[in-house]
């Protein structure tokens, strides 16, 4: 654990929420609160999540990405353990089966499949649906709690190839989205301070969360 990084990336997440709240950009359609801290899960960058969960900050949210993998029942009931420890929120990546069989908060939908929203929303009134945009055609999304915009920064993973968006872009797709927006890609504790201002109602991350609160 870095604490020095997980104070910033912490305190940094906490002040957009704050912001966010002060002109409704903080809540999902229900009117509840959303988190400010989102962990994405990483089969290759975050082994064991469950462990990283159990050491966020009370109320974050974690984002539960198996692409398939044979455990992913076994890893999601430890990180719904894990941030139920935490009064935290838990959302299972494209998966509305996995994420009703172990009582999750709701699903987060990639790009390519921001067309189901419509449908989840419908059936599952009660669950938090969020989408990632990487591009402005997913701003037109309706129904969604939140949008996870990336890549703000130059990022890993699969955002390797994909131009960095910047602050003033972020921004300007903050105030044109339907709904909150997290900011997401390339994001730790030398630049989290920096988005403070554009709008955004929290910090996503992958790595730098991993590393920050994770076990040393």
């Amino acid at each position: 654990m870095n604490r020095a990084d997980a104070e910033i990336l912490w305190e940094a997440a906490s002040v957009l929420a704050q912001d966010a709240v002060k002109v409704s950009r903080a809540r999902n359609r229900a009117g509840a609160s959303l988190p400010p801290l989102l962990f994405f899960t990483d089969p290759d960058r975050t082994p064991r999540p469950w462990e990283t969960a159990a050491r966020l900050p009370v109320g974050s949210g974690v984002v539960f990405r198996h692409f398939g993998g044979a455990d992913a029942r076994e890893s999601a009931l430890r990180l719904r353990e894990a941030t139920q420890g935490r009064g935290g929120l838990l959302l299972i990546g494209l998966d509305a089966d996995l994420a009703e069989a172990v009582g999750a908060d709701g699903v987060h939908l990639p790009e390519q499949a921001l067309d189901q929203a419509a449908g989840l929303t419908l059936s599952r009134p009660n669950w938090i649906i969020t989408g990632a945009a990487h591009s402005p055609d997913g701003l037109s999304i309706a129904g969604l709690d939140a949008l996870i915009v990336s890549p703000v920064f130059p990022a890993g993973g699969a955002s390797a190839d994909r131009p960095a968006l910047g602050l003033t872009t972020l921004t300007s797709w903050v105030e044109a989205a339907p709904c909150p927006v997290y900011a997401l890609g390339g994001i730790d504790g030398g630049n989290a301070q920096s988005l403070i201002g554009s709008g955004a109602c929290g910090i996503a991350g992958v790595s730098a969360i991993q590393s920050a609160f994770g076990p040393d």
